[in-house]
């Protein structure tokens, strides 16, 4: 027998999607999602190339960590129902502290390839000395000491807080975007027409991959600067930044076409 205070949490989700599609259906024509304006763009035939782009939040950047989080929970899933019970949990739980680590390191320092190359030399260099010293067993014993044993559902709880922080930037990218067209560069900030109209003269793009680590996972920032110094360049970290760049320094190109037939006409 359900007492009201249960009835009450169990209806709080439901009356919730209720007004999300209340305020849905009385804002859907006011809201310019980055969606939107992407179809926008596609069916209006004098613009031939576009480029609708947000930033990421950098915890985008823990994709191999989610991913390592599923298969440590599945293998820990197989291990307590017996299918696969050889499996050793410290292990696993080391191999996921290992790609956490690197993945730490990848979100909070930047590396070119010139520093990548120094730690990798310096670490053999170390392993070299450890092997001629005799101590590189002992070291690597060493490591046993930190084996970590994590349930099924703690990995699991691991991949849903990091998927939930890519999921928020995500949204947030929504209603937060930049698009970029031959003719313009429109600003957006917030769910609804909030936003600005910059001419193409009046700001200059160029594309940062500098951090290798970060360009291998398929990221790299598009950096905006504008003609007015008293406003700040903007940072976006964007995804398949390859693809990316080839259609921003093809849109680009436009502009230094359409600028030299300008100044040839007027001749």
């Amino acid at each position: 027998m359900w007492d009201w205070k249960k009835i009450v949490i169990f209806s709080v989700p439901f009356v919730l999607l209720l007004f999300g599609a209340i305020a849905w259906l009385f804002l859907r024509k006011t809201i310019r999602s980055r969606v939107r304006v992407a179809k926008q763009l596609k069916a209006d035939p004098d613009i031939n190339e576009w480029l609708v782009v947000f930033s990421w939040s950098r915890k985008v950047l823990y994709v191999p960590v989610i991913l390592t989080s599923l298969v440590a929970f599945i293998l820990m899933l197989m291990k307590d129902g017996g299918w696969i019970p050889g499996i050793n949990a410290g292990i696993v739980g080391g191999i996921w502290v290992g790609v956490f680590i690197l993945n730490f390191l990848v979100d909070e320092y930047e590396m070119s390839i010139k520093v990548l190359l120094i730690v990798l030399l310096c670490v053999i260099v170390l392993l070299l000395w450890l092997m001629f010293m005799g101590w590189l067993m002992p070291f690597l014993k060493f490591f046993r000491h930190f084996g970590i044993e994590i349930s099924p559902m703690g990995y699991m709880l691991l991949a849903m807080v990091f998927s939930l922080a890519i999921l928020i930037a995500w949204l947030r990218g929504l209603f937060y975007y930049v698009a970029i067209t031959p003719n313009y560069m429109n600003i957006q900030v917030g769910p609804t027409e909030t936003g600005e109209q910059i001419a193409r003269e009046e700001y200059s793009t160029r594309i940062d991959t500098g951090d290798f680590l970060e360009r291998l996972l398929g990221f790299g920032r598009i950096i905006i600067t504008f003609s007015d110094q008293r406003r700040q360049p903007m940072m976006l970290l964007v995804g398949r930044i390859g693809k990316k760049a080839t259609l921003l320094e093809s849109i680009r190109g436009k502009l230094a076409l359409d600028r030299y037939q300008s100044a040839t006409e007027g001749v």
